[in-house]
């Protein structure tokens, strides 16, 4: 495993802490806390974006993420978020417009917390600006589906289009099946 050492704008923190600032987001803010985690969360994905761009060349060998072959593209991702601590993940295509990010240990969930939804908030928000940057600006949205933190096996997020996680989220309130909005 190759070794990098992190700088321009990128930093370490605890499980434990990115817990307690969850937490307390929640605690203090409701639903404006939840929408806080996912902007902190957004700020941060460019500067990690920027990271792994730094990162791909040692590991991977190549100098453009748009190099990299779809069957790596799962295993070298997973190593990237491995390396920063938040752990594996795998990737999965989803119909015609999707594609599932998955984790059994994602860093950010508290299988202790026993929320009422997924709250990974700052993983979306992440995950939304890092593969933004990762489809050369084109707009990607991401919604978790499964959270650890309400007792999920899993965290599983979906990333989309804007407009396609939209009309998702519209399918899920009315407790509808959000498969045929993406082509499955």
């Amino acid at each position: 495993m190759a070794s990098f050492q992190a700088n321009d704008g990128v930093v370490g923190i605890g499980v434990k802490a990115l817990h307690t600032i969850r937490q307390t987001l929640i605690e203090d803010l409701g639903e404006a806390g939840e929408a806080r985690l996912q902007e902190i969360g957004y700020a941060a994905g460019e500067e990690i974006f920027q990271y792994f761009c730094q990162w791909l060349p040692e590991f991977a060998g190549i100098a453009d993420p748009g190099d990299l072959d779809s069957t790596r593209f799962s295993d070298v991702l997973s190593a990237f978020f491995q390396s920063l601590g938040w752990g594996p993940m795998t990737f999965e295509r989803m119909g015609k417009s999707g594609i599932t990010i998955t984790s059994t240990s994602w860093a950010e969930s508290d299988p202790q917390a026993q929320t009422e939804y997924p709250s990974c908030y700052f993983s979306t928000g992440l995950f939304a600006s890092f593969f933004t940057c990762l489809a050369g600006g084109s707009a990607v949205a991401t919604m978790e589906l499964e959270c650890r933190s309400q007792g999920d096996a899993r965290c599983r997020f979906l990333a989309g289009s804007p407009e396609t996680l939209d009309a998702v989220y519209q399918a899920l309130s009315a407790e509808q099946d959000f498969e045929a909005i993406l082509g499955a």
